[in-house]
């Protein structure tokens, strides 16, 4: 007689088990043939990568370092990064203050579509200056890089926007306008009169300033975007609902009330330069105490919105998620385990797998 290991044995109950539960799975679905759910079997399907998106990249500030940092998703996890570069600035500015804060990638649009990129930012190096001068006699000018892989990034130019009554260019972004076959780039700024040139008096609020530009290297005309006088705002950033549809025209927009230190978020269904409301009424917020919001879209679950918030006075972004995302209301704070601390102002964008590896290849992890 042949004897049967305790090993053997343990496997075989192991694997027998195993097949108990796939027939009674499949036996409780009836006749409708043969279908593996794999989550009976412990499988976090929602891991899987659907579609061509495969992860995600971020570019932030680090705090006291102002410069351009890149964070690479843990496979299509959207809540877990890790440093690129063995934790390393990617890109170090040469020109202005040669800090640069609140980085955002701006993908391209139009025939630059899956082709180009670029980063834009503030041209401060608050260790160098203080945060009164900083407003009143600022840099007017926004920091540009461009790429066509996210890997190589060369062109660093830093273009005025603003005259001289402005005392400062922040937290700049860009999103596609296909209405208008251009960038429409914005940013805060407050001003003083033409009768104070080295601005020691009083200025006007901050204000949402924005302009149009087709290579990031000459600007039409700045105008006034957003302008909640007597409220100060600072730090817009929109996000499109579908983003695969040129037609589309619902947008989210969310900004930081610099007056009460609250981020709210307003919506429209009638373009960039539609009716904008904001749902809860004009005390409805978010989140306070915070700023930078930077948003983007789950790759896995189209419904589900994910918001960074940057907690400036303790440890910088923390990620918060919502499936009704046209609301101020019902967004709740995100799963932060695998989610680095203190992070700053910047953006995540989604990108393809063939993306993905190339700057996990070039950057290692």
């Amino acid at each position: 007689m042949t004897q049967v290991r305790p090993r053997t044995l343990l496997a075989f109950v192991a694997l027998f088990f195993t097949w108990s539960c796939l027939a009674a799975s499949i036996k409780s679905r009836g006749s409708a043939g043969l279908f593996l759910d794999l989550a009976d079997l412990g499988i976090d399907v929602t891991k899987r990568q659907t579609g061509n998106l495969a992860g995600y990249l971020g570019a932030f500030f680090l705090g006291a370092d102002p410069y351009v940092y890149f964070y690479l998703s843990n496979g299509n996890d959207a809540l877990s990064f890790r440093a690129l570069n063995k934790g390393q600035p990617v890109i170090r500015p040469t020109k202005g203050t040669t800090g640069v804060r609140d980085p955002t990638i701006v993908p391209g649009g139009g025939s630059e579509a899956g082709k180009k990129w670029y980063i834009i930012g503030t041209d401060l190096h608050i260790g160098r200056t203080t945060w009164d001068a900083a407003q009143r006699t600022g840099s007017r000018g926004i920091f540009v890089w461009e790429s066509t892989d996210l890997i190589n990034w060369t062109g660093e130019r830093l273009v005025t926007v603003e005259d001289a009554t402005a005392g400062m260019v922040w937290a700049p972004e860009a999103i596609w306008d296909p209405a208008k076959g251009q960038y429409l780039v914005h940013w805060a700024s407050k001003f003083y009169p033409t009768s104070d040139p080295h601005h020691t008096g009083n200025p006007s609020n901050i204000k949402m300033r924005y302009a149009y530009t087709s290579d990031f290297k000459t600007f039409s005309p700045p105008q006034t975007l957003i302008d909640k006088n007597p409220t100060n705002i600072i730090d817009l950033n929109y996000l499109p609902l579908a983003p695969n549809n040129p037609n589309s025209q619902s947008f989210l927009r969310f900004m930081k009330d610099e007056t009460r230190k609250t981020v709210f978020v307003e919506v429209s269904n009638s373009g960039l330069f539609g009716t904008w409301t904001r749902p809860g009424g004009d005390s409805a917020v978010i989140q306070s105490g915070v700023e930078g919001p930077a948003s983007y879209l789950d790759n896995l679950n189209p419904s589900k919105v994910h918001l960074l918030l940057d907690f400036y006075g303790s440890d910088g972004y923390r990620p918060f998620e919502s499936t009704n995302p046209g609301s101020n209301s019902g967004w709740v704070g995100s799963d932060r385990g695998n989610f680095p601390k203190n992070l700053r102002h910047g953006s995540v964008l989604p990108i393809n797998g063939t993306v993905y590896e190339a700057i996990r290849a070039r950057w290692g992890v």
